[in-house]
């Protein structure tokens, strides 16, 4: 990997554990690329707290459901990383997502395939379409869950999507081994931040039954993940190569 410094893209960042893991990424001295989806206001207050860092940032809109519009989207960041002076990243995370709580019988058709738009389609195709921008020794970081290793009533689909991403990651890290590229998976536990309407964060009911199973003894914080996605994301852990690393603190252990 070239002495130029680190550009890293981090889809779904102006929220949540993209924009902590943004922020994180910055402070370990990386140039961030954040993406949003509606919420521009949000994006640019990330972009402005990265920039008081003394690292450089911008937000660009994307909806990771809309596979149709990676190619463009390709050609503005390559736009955008121009006007930096450079022509690749050096890392890309895949983190934008939502929410899906519905019972197996109560599970439409439209919820389905809305999940498999932004959670599986999404990162596979959005990540073929910026291969050509992520430089030979960069890194690829998916994001996953808890809940493929663990199972709780009404997170099915949701987690089918994810386990599908973590054999997504190894046949990344299988097919770009040659270009020094290496892909891994970090899979949080349950995070108290507006994911899913909050629930981890603002129902007491959630937030102690996550407590009770976990062996840290509370549900986790968006400061918990974000680190752990920037040191993944590394060029000093690029030997850890299609791994699937949970962060829950202990849950179901």
């Amino acid at each position: 990997m070239s002495s130029s410094p680190r550009i890293v893209l981090v889809t779904g960042g102006s929220r949540g554990l993209g924009r902590n893991a943004a922020l994180a990424l910055a402070a370990d001295g990386a140039d961030i690329v954040i993406t949003y989806r509606s919420q521009a206001d949000a994006a640019r207050q990330v972009v402005t707290q990265i920039e008081a860092l003394g690292r450089r940032a911008t937000a660009l809109p994307l909806d990771v459901a809309d596979s149709g519009s990676f190619a463009a989207f390709a050609d503005q960041l390559r736009d955008t990383l121009q006007g930096w002076g450079a022509t690749q990243l050096q890392g890309l995370l895949n983190n934008a997502g939502e929410g899906l709580y519905a019972s197996i019988a109560e599970t439409t058709h439209e919820q389905f395939d809305h999940a498999v738009a932004v959670h599986l389609k999404g990162p596979y195709f959005l990540t073929q379409a910026l291969l050509p921008l992520i430089a030979d020794g960069g890194r690829i970081l998916n994001v996953s869950s808890g809940l493929a290793r663990f199972s709780l009533a009404g997170s099915s689909a949701y987690a089918m999507m994810k386990g599908g991403i973590e054999v997504f990651t190894r046949y990344l890290a299988k097919e770009l081994g040659a270009r020094g590229i290496s892909a891994n998976t970090l899979a949080p536990g349950a995070i108290a931040t507006d994911f899913g309407g909050g629930r981890v964060r603002d129902d007491e009911h959630v937030n102690g039954m996550v407590a009770s199973i976990t062996a840290l003894g509370r549900a986790g914080q968006p400061d918990d993940i974000g680190p752990v996605a920037a040191a993944l994301l590394s060029p000093s852990t690029a030997w850890i190569n299609a791994q699937r690393v949970e962060a829950s603190g202990g849950m179901f252990v």
